[in-house]
């Protein structure tokens, strides 16, 4: 099992299936309300005593727009001269391809129009008990996006919990009732799924969660609040390998998620399972909680992690997790006070029990195997640096089972590589 902590865990449960209503707010809270000009209470002999300055700046004025005509016609054969110039971060077709935080408006629309038509809505039936016990059966709605012609889709795994049955539809409005639930991610919010019979279906393009950036735009598309489908919101990427303890909105069914991405792009109830976007119209997450105790927090899963199990599934027909069998803690700067730690960044192999002779390292597992030991720091999985890039289990969610990977370690002051073949999640 990898299971990770970190000094960050919340408190607080986070529903993504309600969400509160209520008046408009000003920018600190309060009311808005309506404004207007006081009337004017100047008298006569005040008018009287301003004719003069009066004479004096309509004299200015004629001598400032005679200024603004020159700087007009000098600002049009600027702009003549430089109208075939290219726009600086934003290629040809209207993408973002730099740093830059903002959209250019055009792109907005050409990003949506690239990713809707691969997101659909889930609808499932469902068996739910109430609060005092009782159980009936409703439908559920949520998002999800398909990543092959021949209808293989990712989604949240709550969206599909329980369901005795799926139905997707699709953005030009086809329906499709063959679906089945081909895997779940035993260590993550994730579910796959399969439209049976189909072929040549729109897909959406697959980012790389680890190259991003805070501060970056994106773009949340999902089936808002169950009703209105395909809805697009805005905004950046506001931290990564966030914590959240996400449940239902009688505040059970808790789930524990790491390694979250972090953006004040809306995500509503019924957006859960689908994809968030950056300017070039890759997906990068899987939009998947929001706080309903702070406006504009929401979270959502790191693309990365989903790949190995998605390839499993596709090449192997097989719904297989990788992992290496370790507990860590994840290391900042207080961690690495705390246990005396040189570096403050990696994963510390550590045991999270509390029992005398436990191990971090799961006996017999991937990782023992390979000679990784308790007290050891993972710096690297293969080339790619723990931490903002991703936790250990996110990085090692982006390979198949079988596959061998190099990790980087440093055991006491001194760094070293090993090579762990992954196993598959029991």
């Amino acid at each position: 099992m990898e299971s990770g902590t970190s000094n960050n865990s919340a408190n607080t449960p986070h529903d993504w299936r309600t969400y509160r209503s209520g008046g408009a707010v000003g920018p600190n809270g309060a009311p808005l309300s309506h404004t207007s000009t006081p009337a004017s209470t100047t008298t006569n002999r005040e008018r009287r005593r301003g004719n003069g300055t009066a004479i004096g700046l309509a004299v200015f004025g004629v001598l400032l727009g005679a200024a603004g005509l020159v700087f007009g016609v000098l600002a049009f054969t600027y702009v003549m001269n430089h109208k075939n110039d290219p726009v600086a971060l934003v290629s040809a077709d209207g993408y973002y391809s730099g740093n830059s935080v903002e959209f250019k408006e055009t792109s907005i629309a050409g990003i949506a129009a690239k990713v809707t038509p691969a997101v659909v809505s889930i609808v499932s039936s469902v068996y739910t008990t109430n609060y005092f016990g009782y159980g009936s059966t409703g439908q559920a709605a949520g998002t999800g996006m398909i990543v092959t012609e021949d209808g293989y889709i990712l989604t949240n795994k709550h969206v599909v919990d329980g369901a005795s049955d799926v139905k997707v539809i699709t953005d030009a409005g086809d329906t499709y009732e063959d679906v089945e639930i081909v895997g779940t991610d035993p260590l993550n919010d994730v579910a796959y799924l399969k439209i049976n019979g189909v072929n040549n279906l729109p897909t959406v393009t697959l980012g790389d969660s680890k190259s991003i950036a805070i501060g970056q735009p994106v773009l949340a598309i999902g089936n808002a609040l169950g009703a209105y489908q395909n809805s697009v919101t805005q905004g950046i990427i506001g931290g990564t390998g966030r914590e959240v303890a996400a449940g239902d909105s009688n505040g059970r069914n808790v789930e524990y998620l790491t390694d979250m991405l972090q953006t004040d792009a809306a995500i509503n109830p019924g957006n859960s399972g689908g994809p968030l976007v950056n300017a070039a119209g890759d997906v990068i997450g899987i939009n998947t909680a929001v706080s309903t105790d702070a406006n504009g927090l929401g979270f959502a899963i790191p693309i990365s992690a989903t790949k190995g199990m998605l390839n499993s599934i596709i090449k192997n027909n097989k719904a297989e997790r990788a992992y290496i069998g370790v507990s860590y803690i994840t290391v900042t700067a207080e961690v690495a006070k705390e246990y005396g730690l040189s570096i403050n960044h990696g994963a510390y192999v550590k045991s999270t029990s509390t029992g005398r002779n436990s191990s971090a390292v799961v006996s017999g597992g991937p990782a023992d195997k390979a000679g990784l030991k308790d007290g050891d720091i993972i710096t690297k999985v293969g080339n790619v640096e723990v931490g903002r890039a991703g936790s250990v289990s996110t990085l090692v969610g982006e390979y198949m089972p079988g596959d061998t990977v190099q990790f980087t370690i440093l055991r006491g002051d001194k760094e070293q590589t090993i090579n762990i073949t992954l196993g598959s999640y029991k």
